[in-house]
């Protein structure tokens, strides 16, 4: 299968343009995207903000997703150029979160449960012309909201004190406000985020750095949560 220009990398996989309208993602090394597509669309039904899925490509690998091309900044992008303010960012980010929590599961059985993404953090949010989109459901899981809350947390925890990360992009004003949004929502436990900072330690993609700061990053979740 013919694959166009290259638009973007990330751990796991690589995107390309198929034409105007789709892409292709790519991973590197997953065997399937079944769940992946699933958890998509049963979102998507409910109205929340996803790329459209789109129709089979002939040649296409088990390890390959065909959606809508966007266009538009990531929110990480919005907020390094200053187009954003690091409080509507945190106010963006939590709603997200919060209108992705209404929704029930979709295979479990537990009615405390929730569809969950795992891997909401401003990378993984498009700032569109129609809004914004909530990309890679790589690691969408269902259970306790506290748990979606406290990795989105702890991911911005473990980014501010990685020294690998740019300098120049400060990202302790965006953590407080999120926090502060979270805790609206019930905040984030500290037993939300030990089971989240287990989830991580085991994510192969992270670096040792990034290891080296979990422990690190959930005390300081808790200290500005005031928990």
């Amino acid at each position: 299968m013919h694959t166009g220009q290259l638009l973007g990398s990330g751990r796991t996989a690589d995107v390309y343009a198929l034409d105007s309208s789709w892409v292709l993602r790519r991973y590197r090394d997953r065997s399937d995207t079944t769940e992946e597509l699933a958890v998509m669309s049963y979102v998507g039904a409910f109205g929340f903000p996803v790329p459209r899925i789109g129709p089979p490509v002939e040649g296409a690998r088990p390890t390959d997703l065909v959606l809508q091309r966007l266009s538009g900044p990531t929110l990480a992008e919005a907020l390094l150029a200053g187009r954003l303010g690091e409080a509507e960012a945190a106010a963006l980010l939590a709603r997200l979160l919060r209108e992705l929590h209404a929704i029930p599961p979709r295979v479990s059985t537990d009615p405390e449960d929730r569809v969950l993404h795992l891997d909401l953090h401003p990378e993984n949010v498009m700032l569109t012309a129609g809004g914004a989109v909530v990309i890679d459901w790589s690691s969408a899981g269902e259970g306790p909201p506290g748990l979606d809350r406290a990795m989105s947390a702890l991911t911005l925890a473990r980014i501010v004190l990685d020294p690998a990360f740019p300098a120049g992009a400060d990202v302790r004003p965006l953590l407080a406000a999120f926090l502060a949004e979270l805790a609206e929502d019930g905040g984030a436990s500290a037993a939300d985020l030990e089971l989240a900072r287990a989830r991580q330690q085991r994510n192969p993609y992270l670096t040792e750095g990034e290891r080296g700061c979990l422990a690190g990053a959930v005390d300081l979740v808790l200290d500005q949560s005031g928990a």
